[in-house]
């Protein structure tokens, strides 16, 4: 099965320029049973592309009608049989019609009058067909819709829209190359060279059925749900479940034997709703999928705020005491002047040295002190306590930094030969996951310098740790926790261990 796809594939994507995603969703889409809408202007080989890919199926039929607000259920569904109305009843005569396809295109699909969109739902969903009083089983694998524009607000229509898993947004051949290949090279007639019986595609998903799902997709399905509910886009439970059958059927037809994470790159393509979500939803799977959603800008922020938190502490010992003028409590310490004019923010100060009479309101006298603190030239130290704590902030830090770095290094050959195996993926997505995982690696290095600066401040000695504990804080440290926005914010953990705002 997987030789044969990836010779069809193989011919289709030489045939059909720059359509290889669309290729990729519309034979995954026949093999897993579910609906795909092409989204686009005429004339981008919607029709062709779906004809081609219902020749690729043995013994496979095609049914192909465009759409209007006129169009009746006859032309859809057949016309009424004339003989069964004689008996007193009411059934279409179906043969060549939708309902013994297996393979369709609908074009201009939003137009459907309401009439036949009772039908169509149930013909989408469930497979079958409402036959007069008979319940007919309907032999489609798959439905493509075509449309130019989006359904309008409506809520049959948008039942309808929820029926096509799989969306893809068309547009015309962008490189000059295969402009002219389309032009003057390619020939006119295609035919796919070899042929997919149902018998196997039903076998298929049988296999896939059982199929197991790792538990890092598990983790990235729950995480992406709730970065889309975060950005308002809903999706449906009947998709989510109709989502992981198709991975598991993407994944078996690959010949993997488990639902691997490059197989969720795949969502892109089955979870927008509106054109504009495209990208947004592209990033935030391209994100989860590689290194399971680590995020290194986190890590950044959280040196960057180590690095800061010092610093305030270093300055923290005043020049020169501190007198407020309008109360007169003394101060000796930055946070406590801080914390002083935080609830009395009318109250002015002086400064406690000889002669000085000279008041300052609160912004005055930090830029006074700050002036002071330069001056001096005096060398600022921490505190013995302080210390600790930045040094026991600084090892934590450190060993997430060391974990996430050595699952980098070990991760990019892996990710590599798991998008190999993955049939399903574009080259395009291969690409763009490597280069994700390489300017990774690069932020990576710019946290190990800054944390070097920090490693400096504090008066650190390198100091190489040993396997059995370098393991054992990749262990501890790494998680994907840190892709998190939820997280409490690394600043406010010190802040409450030195009241500093």
């Amino acid at each position: 099965m997987k030789n044969t796809l990836l010779n069809v594939k193989s011919a289709f994507t030489e045939y059909f320029k720059e359509r290889e995603a669309e290729i990729n969703g519309s034979l995954l889409a026949v093999l897993s049973g579910e609906n795909l809408l092409f989204l686009g202007p005429p004339g981008t080989a919607k029709t062709l592309l779906a004809k081609n890919i219902c020749q690729a199926i043995e013994g496979g039929q095609f049914f192909n009608y465009l759409l209007t607000s006129f169009s009746t259920p006859e032309e859809i569904f057949g016309p009424l049989s004339l003989k069964a109305l004689e008996e007193d009843e009411f059934r279409r005569k179906i043969d060549g019609c939708l309902p013994t396809a297996h393979l369709a295109l609908l074009d201009e699909i939003f137009k459907a009058s309401s009439a036949i969109l009772n039908s169509l739902l149930t013909l989408l969903n469930e497979h079958k067909y409402h036959n007069g009083r008979e319940i007919v089983d309907v032999p489609l694998l798959s439905v493509f819709g075509a449309s130019n524009e989006l359904p309008e607000e409506d809520e049959s229509l948008e039942a309808l829209y929820d029926r096509f898993l799989f969306r893809y947004r068309l547009a015309y051949i962008q490189d000059d190359e295969n402009f002219k290949s389309l032009l003057f090279r390619t020939p006119g007639d295609f035919e796919p060279a070899l042929q997919i019986s149902v018998l196997e595609i039903e076998k298929l998903r049988a296999r896939a059925e059982n199929l197991p799902v790792d538990p890092d997709v598990e983790l990235i399905i729950t995480e992406l749900r709730r970065a889309l509910q975060l950005r308002e886009i809903e999706i449906s439970d009947r998709r989510w479940k109709k989502v992981v059958q198709v991975l598991k059927v993407a994944a078996c037809s690959s010949g993997c034997p488990t639902v691997d994470r490059t197989m969720a790159l795949l969502l892109q393509h089955m979870l927008w709703n509106l054109p504009e979500e495209r990208e947004a939803i592209r990033k935030t799977v391209f994100e989860l999928v590689v290194s399971g959603g680590i995020s290194t800008e986190k890590l950044r922020l959280d040196a960057g705020d180590l690095k800061a938190a010092i610093r305030i502490a270093l300055i923290n010992d005043l020049p020169v005491g501190v007198l407020c003028d309008s109360c007169g409590e003394e101060f000796n310490l930055r946070q406590e002047v801080e914390a002083h004019h935080n609830t009395h923010q009318n109250h002015s100060y002086k400064l406690k040295r000889e002669g000085a009479s000279r008041i300052y309101p609160y912004d005055n006298l930090i830029r006074e002190i700050d002036s002071l603190q330069e001056s001096s030239g005096k060398t600022a130290t921490l505190s013995p306590a302080q210390k600790d704590i930045f040094e026991n902030e600084y090892e934590d830090l450190a060993g997430r930094v060391k974990g996430v770095k050595k699952r980098f290094e070990e991760e990019r050959e892996l990710l590599r030969k798991l998008m190999e195996a993955n049939i399903w993926l574009s080259t395009l997505d291969r690409n763009e996951a490597l280069l994700l995982h390489d300017t990774r690696s690069e932020e990576l290095s710019e946290i190990e310098a800054l944390m070097k600066e920090i490693r400096s401040v504090l008066g650190l000695q390198t100091r190489p740790a040993g396997p059995a504990e370098a393991e054992a804080k990749a262990e501890a440290k790494v998680s994907v926790s840190d892709s998190s926005s939820s997280s409490p914010g690394f600043m406010k953990g010190l802040g409450s261990r030195f009241k500093l705002r």
